[in-house]
């Protein structure tokens, strides 16, 4: 909602650019079969397509709108996304826009009671949080995928029914052109948590529904406060409720402010109920000056998921597939884990370097990560929004015992989103060599970062598999001949060789003073790591064992065991 005299895309901000809808081919008889069509304009949707560009591959994104998706949506983008965003080539504008952050501050009726430090090492590439309005991140994703040369887009093109086939998808797609049918290999569902695809073919969400509303505002004002999160319990300006604020870039702030139980939400969304309302919150925070106010909604927390991501040759990705609470940041960066994670696999099954069994692993993997997400931002959500009236006087005591002890100060942790470590997955069949370990990232893990001299280990992984060789000067016959033989299987790995070198095209060196990377990686002369395209360890072994490295690479590519 915006303020009256205000239309829905006139913003204090961002200028909303107008995409005009295009006369399709298939109007005119052309019956072409794409190789993946994506339903959604989003942030998903835009980085499955850079993901699938990246390789090579084609992409169609259809989008119901004529523009950017408005109002305040997601607005937190932790380090992990930002490696997909480098992964896919958009990463440079954002960092010049984006505001990272480390830290938060939680307080009680007014008084500090938790102070939030998130890891930043010098080991890192990007802070551990940034913040950004979704405006410009669908913006930014959308100069990549234009200068990408492999995505094309069809604005004000609404699909109106979904049909899988044995070899692919039919589409209906309804343009102010007309209606016609759409064939594609593999159709991503990227068309949020309304998602007419999921409808089309009878499936629905299930989960939970939390019953705590929160008003999300932005307001534009000179402020002069840190870039971090501010949460505050029961303050003068919400009594017995909870605000959290974020600062955005263009002196944009959001606020989000819980609704008393009994509170009318008709009522609440009354834009003089919103003015004086965040006014009170503002003053609460400190700030006395003059503000505008831009976009308000409400808001509900719920944890729901598909009980399959994959419905035959139709593939969910995002909130299609999953809707998450706010709290802990996690629903943009979620769909950005899936977008990834679908976008090289299906990159690989298209290009003919990895077997269709390969999609197989997708929703495993990524409904664990869904799960995962539930169980941390259930603990979340009920502190955040007590459920019931006995939850409430728990968090009530909870918070009086945070004023003076340390033990109780912990509850208040927002349990930031973390990549999700892939342990159960069927590209992880040796997950027991792990035993074997002291330190390092797990089978299955998110590559562990580490800086190499001017740069960092993530800059020298590349686009396929990579296998990760530790030695002491001479490499040995047995370590040649494995490295020979996934290149063979793999035409895209690099190996990464770590205190030697290697003669064969896939191999770089890898300077390690102070054997800053060995210890990480808990590594001894011999040690070797497989990474996958998505920055995620498929395997390890202190020693490496030929016959089960290449295993896990013919698991990783789809192919037969």
């Amino acid at each position: 909602m915006r303020p009256e005299g205000r239309g829905p895309l006139d913003s204090l901000y961002f200028t909303y650019p107008h995409f005009a809808a295009a006369r399709a081919p298939e109007l005119d008889g052309d019956a072409t079969q794409h190789p993946v069509v994506i339903v959604g304009a989003g942030p998903i949707g835009m980085t499955a397509a850079l993901t699938l560009a990246r390789y090579g591959v084609r992409s169609l994104v259809l989008d119901a709108k004529p523009t950017f998706n408005d109002g305040s949506r997601a607005t937190c983008i932790a380090r992990s996304s930002f490696h997909i965003l480098e992964r896919v080539g958009a990463v440079d504008a954002f960092l010049a826009k984006a505001l990272g952050w480390t830290t938060g501050r939680s307080s009680y009726r007014g008084r500090e009671i938790y102070r939030l430090t998130m890891p930043d090492s010098e080991d890192e590439k990007f802070r551990p949080m940034y913040n950004l309005q979704q405006q410009y991140t669908e913006q930014f994703l959308h100069d990549a995928c234009m200068a990408s040369g492999h995505v094309a887009f069809r604005w004000q093109s609404e699909v109106t029914a979904t049909g899988n086939r044995a070899d692919g998808v039919t589409l209906t797609v309804e343009s102010p052109h007309g209606s016609y049918p759409l064939r594609a290999a593999f159709v991503l569902a990227a068309d949020g948590a309304r998602s007419a695809l999921r409808g089309q073919l009878g499936l629905r969400l299930k989960g939970d529904n939390y019953e705590g509303r929160y008003v999300i505002a932005d307001v534009k004002m000179a402020f002069d406060h840190p870039t971090e999160r501010r949460a505050l319990f029961d303050p003068a300006s919400n009594p017995g409720g909870t605000v959290l604020m974020h600062r955005q870039p263009d002196d944009i702030w959001r606020v989000d402010y819980q609704l008393r139980p009994g509170e009318s939400p008709e009522e609440a969304v009354r834009e003089a109920t919103i003015r004086a309302r965040v006014g009170a919150i503002l003053v609460d925070l400190g700030h006395r000056g003059p503000w505008e106010l831009e976009w308000w909604s409400i808001y509900t927390a719920n944890t729901l998921a598909l009980d399959d991501y994959r419905q035959g040759r139709v593939i969910f990705i995002g909130d299609s597939a999953h809707i998450v609470p706010i709290f802990g940041v996690r629903g943009l960066n979620n769909g950005l884990a899936d977008a990834h994670n679908i976008g090289w696999k299906l990159a690989y099954v298209l290009r003919g370097e990895a077997g269709e069994a390969l999609l197989d692993s997708y929703s495993p993997e990524r409904r664990g990560a869904t799960l995962d997400v539930f169980a941390n931002a259930t603990k979340s959500t009920r502190f955040m929004t007590p459920p019931t009236r006995g939850h409430r006087l728990v968090r009530e005591a909870v918070l009086s015992l945070a004023l003076t002890e340390d033990f109780a100060r912990g509850f208040a942790n927002p349990r930031q989103m973390q990549p999700y470590t892939y342990a159960q997955s069927p590209l992880t069949p040796f997950a027991a060599r792990d035993a074997e370990f002291s330190a390092g990232p797990v089978s299955g893990a998110a590559l562990a970062n580490v800086r190499l001299g001017d740069g960092f280990l993530s800059d020298h992984i590349g686009d396929g598999f990579s296998a990760l060789i530790f030695v002491d000067g001479a490499i040995s016959d047995d370590v040649a001949a494995l490295v020979a033989a996934m290149a063979e299987r793999e035409p895209r790995l690099r190996a990464l060789v770590v205190g030697g070198t290697l003669e064969h095209p896939c191999a770089r060196s890898l300077a390690d003073p102070g054997d800053r990377l060995a210890k990480a990686y808990g590594a001894a002369p011999g040690t070797l790591y497989v990474i996958r395209p998505d920055l995620h360890v498929a395997g390890r072994w202190r020693r490496a064992v030929p016959a089960e490295v290449l295993a896990t690479l013919d698991a990783g590519l789809g192919r037969p065991q």
